[in-house]
Protein backbone atom coordinates (compact mmCIF):
# COMPACT_ATOMS: atom_id res chain seq x y z
CA UNK A 1 0.00 0.00 0.00
CA UNK A 2 2.82 2.47 0.58
CA UNK A 3 4.52 1.70 -2.48
CA UNK A 4 0.96 2.36 -4.11
CA UNK A 5 0.72 5.87 -2.32
CA UNK A 6 4.05 6.83 -3.33
CA UNK A 7 3.70 6.20 -6.94
CA UNK A 8 0.39 8.02 -6.56
CA UNK A 9 2.23 10.71 -4.96
CA UNK A 10 5.13 11.15 -6.62
CA UNK A 11 3.74 10.27 -10.33
CA UNK A 12 6.89 7.71 -10.34
CA UNK A 13 6.80 3.81 -10.86
CA UNK A 14 9.00 2.17 -8.61
CA UNK A 15 9.95 -1.10 -8.86
CA UNK A 16 11.75 -2.85 -5.34
CA UNK A 17 13.22 -5.85 -5.67
CA UNK A 18 15.43 -7.11 -3.25
CA UNK A 19 17.57 -4.34 -1.76
CA UNK A 20 17.30 -2.50 -5.06
CA UNK A 21 14.89 -0.07 -6.11
CA UNK A 22 14.09 1.61 -9.78
CA UNK A 23 12.42 4.55 -10.39
CA UNK A 24 11.25 5.71 -13.53
CA UNK A 25 9.55 9.72 -13.53
CA UNK A 26 10.16 13.41 -13.41
CA UNK A 27 13.56 14.52 -12.26
CA UNK A 28 11.78 16.22 -9.26
CA UNK A 29 9.97 13.67 -8.16
CA UNK A 30 12.88 11.09 -8.52
CA UNK A 31 14.36 13.10 -5.67
CA UNK A 32 11.82 13.05 -3.66
CA UNK A 33 11.65 9.11 -3.45
CA UNK A 34 15.12 8.78 -3.62
CA UNK A 35 15.38 10.32 0.20
CA UNK A 36 12.25 8.41 1.09
CA UNK A 37 13.87 5.12 0.10
CA UNK A 38 17.35 6.26 1.66
CA UNK A 39 15.30 6.38 4.84
CA UNK A 40 13.66 3.55 4.51
CA UNK A 41 17.17 1.92 4.42
CA UNK A 42 18.06 3.88 7.84
CA UNK A 43 14.95 2.22 9.27
CA UNK A 44 12.32 4.92 8.83
CA UNK A 45 8.88 4.30 8.24
CA UNK A 46 7.82 5.90 5.01
CA UNK A 47 4.21 6.62 6.09
CA UNK A 48 6.08 9.51 7.61
CA UNK A 49 6.96 11.21 4.20
CA UNK A 50 3.97 9.92 2.46
CA UNK A 51 2.15 12.09 4.95
CA UNK A 52 3.93 15.13 4.85
CA UNK A 53 3.67 15.23 0.99
CA UNK A 54 0.34 14.75 1.15
CA UNK A 55 -0.04 17.88 3.37
CA UNK A 56 2.17 19.52 1.14
CA UNK A 57 0.20 18.81 -2.10
CA UNK A 58 -2.94 20.23 -0.73
CA UNK A 59 -0.96 23.31 0.67
CA UNK A 60 0.26 23.71 -2.81
CA UNK A 61 -3.07 23.95 -3.79
CA UNK A 62 -4.28 26.32 -1.40
CA UNK A 63 -4.06 29.97 -2.10
CA UNK A 64 -4.12 31.78 0.85
CA UNK A 65 -1.05 29.96 2.25
CA UNK A 66 1.16 28.96 -0.64
CA UNK A 67 3.40 32.48 0.25
CA UNK A 68 3.78 31.17 4.02
CA UNK A 69 6.34 29.51 5.94
CA UNK A 70 4.44 25.85 6.25
CA UNK A 71 6.25 24.01 8.84
CA UNK A 72 3.47 24.84 11.03
CA UNK A 73 1.29 22.46 9.10
CA UNK A 74 3.86 19.97 8.65
CA UNK A 75 3.98 16.86 11.51
CA UNK A 76 6.76 16.66 13.79
CA UNK A 77 7.43 13.13 14.62
CA UNK A 78 9.21 12.85 18.10
CA UNK A 79 12.34 10.07 17.72
CA UNK A 80 11.47 7.56 20.45
CA UNK A 81 14.09 6.87 22.98
CA UNK A 82 15.19 3.45 22.52
CA UNK A 83 17.55 1.68 25.01
CA UNK A 84 21.16 1.13 23.26
CA UNK A 85 23.12 -2.28 24.10
CA UNK A 86 25.08 -2.52 26.80
CA UNK A 87 28.97 -3.16 25.06
CA UNK A 88 29.54 -6.68 26.23
CA UNK A 89 32.41 -7.21 28.76
CA UNK A 90 35.93 -8.26 26.87
CA UNK A 91 36.66 -11.73 29.21
CA UNK A 92 40.36 -12.08 29.48
CA UNK A 93 41.72 -14.94 27.51
CA UNK A 94 43.33 -17.74 29.22
CA UNK A 95 46.94 -19.15 28.68
CA UNK A 96 47.08 -21.71 26.12
CA UNK A 97 48.22 -25.27 27.43
CA UNK A 98 48.27 -27.98 24.85
CA UNK A 99 47.06 -30.62 27.34
CA UNK A 100 43.57 -31.10 28.80
CA UNK A 101 43.51 -30.77 33.00
CA UNK A 102 43.79 -33.56 35.03
CA UNK A 103 40.90 -35.79 35.59
CA UNK A 104 38.78 -35.41 38.69
CA UNK A 105 38.98 -38.60 40.71
CA UNK A 106 35.60 -40.36 40.95
CA UNK A 107 33.81 -41.48 44.16
CA UNK A 108 35.02 -44.73 44.36
CA UNK A 109 38.80 -43.77 43.75
CA UNK A 110 38.22 -41.12 47.37
CA UNK A 111 37.24 -44.10 49.24
CA UNK A 112 39.53 -46.27 48.01
CA UNK A 113 42.45 -43.15 49.01
CA UNK A 114 40.49 -43.15 52.57
CA UNK A 115 40.01 -46.28 53.18
CA UNK A 116 35.97 -46.24 53.53
CA UNK A 117 35.75 -48.25 50.48
CA UNK A 118 37.25 -51.51 51.80
CA UNK A 119 35.21 -50.91 55.19
CA UNK A 120 32.28 -51.10 53.45
CA UNK A 121 30.74 -54.31 51.88
CA UNK A 122 28.28 -54.65 48.74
Amino acid sequence: MTLKALELLTKCYILVQGSTVSVMGYFKDLKLVRRIVLDCMRNVHPIYSIKELMIKRELEKNPDVQDEDWTRFLPKFKKQNVKRAKPLKIKKKKEYTPFPPEQLPRKEDIQMMTGEYFLTQK
